[in-house]
């Protein structure tokens, strides 16, 4: 990877971040339903559940989706993007899954136009988001943002970005639904970081329409479950 210009880099890590307005932290992604039924209890097994979650949900989903989503907003390709929108929905795996990848997409288009208004009501990728049906999905609007970016972030850069965003937010959910104190949060996180790269891989060669999967049967369960959980912190 080349030098970033400092403002570049700094509009990644922006995008990255789990307080970027789009109700990330709302959501915990099954593992407060794994807590519920005692499958994560303490720190050896939150850090377990988060890094199976990397490998085998996040990386062959969400980060094996951006690169492609990424190359068709450069193209402005709207049949590509609504291609990439439709796996996405259609593999998530339980109703509140796929409510949070459609109520952050939304979110981020309304953070996008309110950036700039007078732009953004003639702004034709602004106008292609707000078209994709039924709703626009987190990873794909998430590429448009970083896409926008001058100079647009290096493939491996933006997934990296995406998926230690993704690490963080969870392990502040984990911190409050285990629960779990600061430092044991930080020794998970670094764990997490140790794998992104290896799962950064995984999603780029699974990049391609032909291999992409997504099958996690015991996270749909729990997703599941946890829609009528009694008790609950979070929306997923």
């Amino acid at each position: 990877m080349t030098a970033r210009p400092a403002a570049a880099l700094l509009r990644l890590l922006w995008l990255a971040s789990p307080a970027l307005p789009v109700g990330g932290f709302s959501y915990s992604e099954g593992l407060e339903a794994a807590v519920d039924a005692g499958q994560v209890h303490d720190e050896a097994s939150t850090r377990r559940w988060l890094i199976d979650q990397l490998h085998l949900a996040l990386a062959r989903s969400d980060l094996a989706v951006l690169l492609p989503a990424m190359q068709a907003w450069q193209a402005l390709d709207g049949d590509r993007l609504q291609t990439l929108n439709n796996w996405l929905l259609q593999t998530r795996e339980s109703r509140e899954l796929r409510r949070q990848t459609e109520q952050m997409g939304r979110s981020m288009l309304e953070w996008l136009r309110n950036l700039d208004p007078a732009a953004a009501a003639q702004d034709p990728a602004l106008a292609l988001l707000a078209q994709l049906r039924p709703a626009p999905s987190w990873p794909v609007a998430w590429a448009l943002a970083v896409q926008r970016s001058n100079p647009p972030p290096e493939p491996e850069e933006a997934l990296l970005a995406h998926a230690f965003g993704w690490a963080e937010n969870l392990v502040q959910a984990a911190l409050k639904a285990v629960p779990l104190g600061q430092s044991a949060g930080q020794r998970i996180l670094a764990a997490l970081i140790e794998e992104l790269p290896a799962a950064v891989d995984t999603a780029r060669r699974h990049a391609d329409d032909a291999i992409r999967q997504s099958h996690s049967p015991m996270l749909a369960i729990l997703s599941a479950r946890h829609e009528a959980q009694y008790s609950r912190l979070f929306r997923s």
